[in-house]
């Protein structure tokens, strides 16, 4: 009997389906975030190697992400070969948490250097399998699971299109908007979104009024707590959301119209924790690709269709956008936004952040202004 088709594990339990997919998709991210297992549409139950708080439990496999297999060394196996694919672990002794954890984190990797012997095995439930470390992404948590694990509990359904429309930018909507002076300009409403089952609310700082004539200068900011907030200087994002918001703010004074999104999407995408545990193995000598990788995340993950649907609520599908990522000016005319003008948007560099942002242009395309 293969995993697809394997029953449950003795004592857990399938919560209902009556629920709506979306709806099924925030509960699975609520699950993933308390270290509840979710249950897998034709596929097996997953418990959450980083999360879960289930004494006892055990199981022969684990599934982790093809960038996590690699440093791993399993690339080797064909099962573990292929480019951005779950990979399916399964290792000489039953997994309990803590040798999973071990297998998750690169933080625990000099701590643990000898994992293994791991053999790859084929998977017929891949579709769903990477719709779950797509969800441990949201969640914010390790991308790694252990298997039809013994002693789960219950568990949350959850299927690939409960996260497609989770996911879907058509079901943001304007909460709320207000008048909002600021250091960069007094003439400014800001303008707050969110969607049902997402707790994320993203923002536009909107300066000047919206016209037809001229497409606003707009700048897509993601959120970055350390270098916005803390400022930071292992990045340039508090210097750059500074310079975006004057910029911005500088094109009512010549009679056109600023806009900078601030979206929720913490670094780039993988969530606070996580990116602190990419600053961690940057110290090691691991630039910021890399890292992330050893951790089993995306370089990418950010989401351009969310900064579409909230131009587009605002008014404009025409925009000159402020970046020197070639990437992201393809990726929003991909959302269905025209951008008539790139803009060049950089700063000087500092000690801390010159390696990052040499990164950034040697192996993300960034262009220099």
């Amino acid at each position: 009997m293969g995993p697809a088709q394997r029953p449950r594990a003795a004592g857990d339990g399938v919560r209902s389906l009556s629920a709506s997919p979306s709806r099924r998709a925030a509960q699975a991210v609520d699950a993933l975030r308390h270290g509840w297992p979710i249950a897998l549409a034709n596929g097996p139950v997953l418990l959450p190697a980083e999360t879960a708080f289930a004494p006892g439990a055990t199981a022969e496999r684990m599934l982790i992400g093809a960038a996590r297999a690699e440093t791993l060394k399993l690339v080797n196996q064909r099962e573990a070969a292929v480019p951005h694919a779950p990979v399916l672990l399964h290792g000489a002794e039953r997994f309990d948490l803590a040798a999973a954890r071990a297998v998750a984190d690169p933080a625990l990797d000099l701590a643990h250097p000898l994992k293994g012997p791991f053999r790859a095995e084929p998977i017929d439930w891949a579709e769903s399998a990477a719709a779950a470390l797509e969800l441990a992404r949201i969640a914010g948590i390790l991308p790694a699971f252990l298997v039809d694990p013994s002693g789960a509990g219950e568990a949350q359904p959850f299927a690939p299109a409960d996260l497609t429309s989770f996911t879907d930018p058509a079901r943001l909507a304007i909460a709320a908007r207000a008048r909002l002076p600021v250091a960069a300009g007094e003439d400014c409403e800001i303008v707050a979104f969110r969607a049902p089952d997402d707790l994320r609310e993203h923002v536009a700082l909107v300066f000047g009024m919206p016209s037809s004539d001229r497409p606003p200068l707009v700048r897509l900011h993601s959120e970055c707590l350390t270098g916005d907030v803390l400022g930071s200087l292992k990045c340039d994002c508090g210097p750059q959301l500074d310079a975006a918001l004057h910029a911005a703010a500088q094109e009512v004074q010549h009679g056109g119209w600023g806009v900078v999104l601030y979206l929720r999407q913490e670094g780039r995408g993988i969530g606070l924790v996580n990116k602190l545990r990419a600053y961690r193995l940057q110290d090691q000598g691991f630039d910021t690709i890399d890292a992330n990788r050893r951790l089993g995340l995306p370089d990418e993950a950010r989401d351009f269709p969310v900064a579409a649907r909230m131009l587009e609520l605002i008014g404009t599908g025409t925009v000159r956008l402020m970046t020197n990522n070639p990437e992201k000016v393809a990726a929003l005319e991909a959302a269905g936004v025209s951008v008539t003008e790139r803009v060049p948007h950089s700063l000087p560099d500092n000690p801390h952040n010159t390696r990052y942002l040499a990164t950034k242009r040697d192996r993300t395309g960034h262009l220099l202004p």
